[in-house]
């Protein structure tokens, strides 16, 4: 349920609300919040709360680094591992320059901006999620080690698979937050865990994507653990994705949808420091499913793109390139772009490659590889028209800089 200022005031007013954290992301998708107390938020949603820029990686520098936070009074969740008495809430919030103009880096709004762009073609995509984590032990000093909570396997049960109990209290949070998980089981690595999410409103999985990952934590810490997303946190054991699945809900059937898919692959080797921003991020590429070619089929897992239909008609797109490391309103927002430049440019989809790419070789005839390195990555973006038209510039630079 999506609620206005006014029926959010009323409920802080009669719910014995005490804090209001105010949430946003940094240009690489790290969670920041500033808690304000109840008598602060209507100032909140009429002027802002400011903050200093300049202590934000990626945000600015010391000379004018003021900006304002926003809060979207759509997003409000109760945080349930705070008190329920003196209750604390969450909203995501927009930034502003003290003069009101939006602020650039806001990669929240940059994904707005793209849902917009599609909806003025009449066009409405759903995402869904599917993020892959390790649960690690910590030391006698609470300090987190790389020691694998359990070294169970795929899909095992108790008592092999000793994270079932904290998937369970993990879905149990969300759901009381709103957020539905789909389904949740044990992965292929020692201590490797899954949980997934069906479709919703693309700015609602993306928001749900980042929430995520901080109730995992939370909910490991509170359990003595340590949970990893990085995506290749033990060299011999299987890496960790973000696979993203696609849908145009709207003006995305039959050839469409194929255009669609055709122009994810067409960029994908343009946006892939966005996916995939890390050196951890080109170790998992081609090893234990996770893609290193640009390539689809409908059922093979070691493709870049699966596709899936029901009754002979193609329904979703799942991408599984990506890793937790990215920041979900980016990488959505270049997926859309990319998805539109393919349904504006009637790229075609190439033919379906249904061959295990884990066993390939390094060259297969007309198959291309995603980027092998960080530093190639970086190279490409860097030279890609497509990205500058649409990344900010200071945005792309902290990526080709970090």
């Amino acid at each position: 349920m999506k609620y206005s200022k006014d029926e959010v005031l009323q409920y802080v007013h009669e719910d014995d609300v005490k804090f209001i954290r105010l949430a946003f992301c940094d240009v690489f998708g790290r969670q920041k919040n500033i808690s304000i107390m109840p008598d602060e938020l209507e100032r909140a949603f009429e002027e802002g709360i400011p903050f200093d820029s300049s202590a934000i990686e990626g945000f600015g520098n010391v000379t004018g680094s003021d900006l304002f936070i926003h809060p979207d009074p759509e997003t409000i969740m109760q945080l349930p591992w705070r008190p329920e008495h003196g209750k604390v809430v969450r909203m995501y919030s927009g930034i502003t320059y003290p003069d009101g103009r939006e602020f650039e880096l806001d990669t929240r709004n940059i994904l707005k901006k793209a849902i917009a762009e599609a909806s003025g073609r009449g066009i409405k995509f759903l995402f869904g999620t599917e993020q892959e984590f390790y649960l690690f032990c910590r030391d006698e000093n609470d300090n987190p080690t790389k020691t694998p909570y359990d070294n169970a396997g795929y899909m095992d049960i108790a008592p092999d698979d000793r994270g079932e109990n904290i998937r369970r209290e993990i879905c149990l949070t969300l759901e009381q937050m709103g957020i539905r998980p789909e389904n949740s089981y044990h992965k292929e690595g020692p201590g490797q865990n899954e949980i997934d999410f069906r479709y919703s409103d693309t700015l609602s999985a993306a928001d749900n994507a980042v929430t995520f990952q901080t109730v995992v934590k939370i909910i490991a810490h509170r359990n003595g653990l340590c949970a990893d997303f990085s995506p290749k946190p033990i060299e011999t054991a299987p890496g960790s994705g973000f696979h993203i699945n696609i849908v145009p809900d709207k003006g995305g059937e039959g050839k469409n949808f194929s255009h669609m898919v055709g122009g994810i692959m067409e960029k994908i080797g343009e946006i892939t420091l966005f996916l995939n921003p890390s050196d951890n991020s080109y170790r998992r590429f081609g090893m234990n499913k996770a893609p290193g070619f640009v390539s689809w089929s409908k059922g093979n897992r070691s493709q870049l793109i699966r596709i899936t239909d029901y009754k002979g008609n193609p329904c979703r797109a799942e991408i599984r390139s990506p890793d937790s490391g990215s920041n979900p309103y980016l990488a959505f927002a270049l997926l859309i772009y990319s998805a539109i430049y393919g349904i504006e440019n009637g790229t075609p989809l190439p033919e379906e490659t249904d061959i295990s790419l884990l066993r390939a070789g390094d060259d297969i005839p007309g198959i291309s590889r995603l980027p092998e390195s960080l530093s190639a990555a970086r190279r490409i973006a860097s030279e890609s028209s497509f990205v500058s038209e649409l990344v900010p510039k200071q945005i792309l630079e902290c990526y080709c800089d970090r």
